[in-house]
């Protein structure tokens, strides 16, 4: 059995959306050009051998996903833990007119709090991390397609680093593929990692 299996980190294209809104659960659609993006990413996908297609049931990342399992044949399971984080009453406002004491306050304990009627960030990290563990327990090659807050806990998880709830997010349209150690492999160590944009 190989030692290691590759999982391939997408974040959705690019949304038709102004700059400076804050959404996450909110649905918001690609910008037009999308297509290419996935065409892009069908390729790497197809080069890294991937077999499973994972997606956020968002419309922004499964209309890609659907695209990318019908060009490569890949199974495409909806993975609700993909979801990302819920802003609660912050969906859509721009992130000028959010309190500013409420942005502080984030920053001081991203874990801790949460947006009025959204999640906190230890809810996202707990369900990001379950899903890493099933994927890896799986052991199976895999594309993944999220968002920027469960992808940022997901590439330290795959590069083997501690996870930051406010660490840069990957630029949409861009892809990172790393190769992960099966559980019962003997390469303990995380071998490769490229980083590409296709935006």
């Amino acid at each position: 059995m190989a030692q290691s299996f590759p999982v391939l980190l997408v974040r959705h294209a690019p949304v038709l959306l102004p700059e400076g809104v804050c959404y996450g659960r909110q649905d918001v659609a690609l910008k037009p050009g999308w297509e290419g993006v996935a065409a892009g990413l069908a390729v790497l996908a197809q080069g890294a051998v991937c077999q499973v297609l994972y997606s956020s049931p968002a419309t922004r990342c499964r209309e890609m996903a659907e695209r990318l399992a019908r060009v490569t044949g890949m199974e495409l399971r909806i993975d609700s833990r993909l979801a990302e984080m819920d802003f609660g009453a912050w969906e859509g406002r721009n992130w000028s007119d959010i309190s500013r004491e409420q942005l502080d306050e984030w920053a001081r304990d991203p874990a801790s709090f949460a947006p009025p009627e959204g999640e906190s960030g230890l809810a996202l990290t707990q369900r990001t991390r379950a899903f890493w563990q099933d994927v890896k327990e799986a052991g199976v090659p895999a594309c993944v397609v999220s968002h920027g807050g469960p992808l940022r806990l997901l590439s330290a998880l795959a590069a083997g680093d501690t996870p930051e709830l406010l660490a840069p997010s990957m630029p949409q349209g861009a892809a990172r593929l790393y190769m992960v150690p099966h559980p019962a492999g003997l390469d303990h160590g995380y071998t490769h990692r490229k980083a590409m944009a296709l935006s």
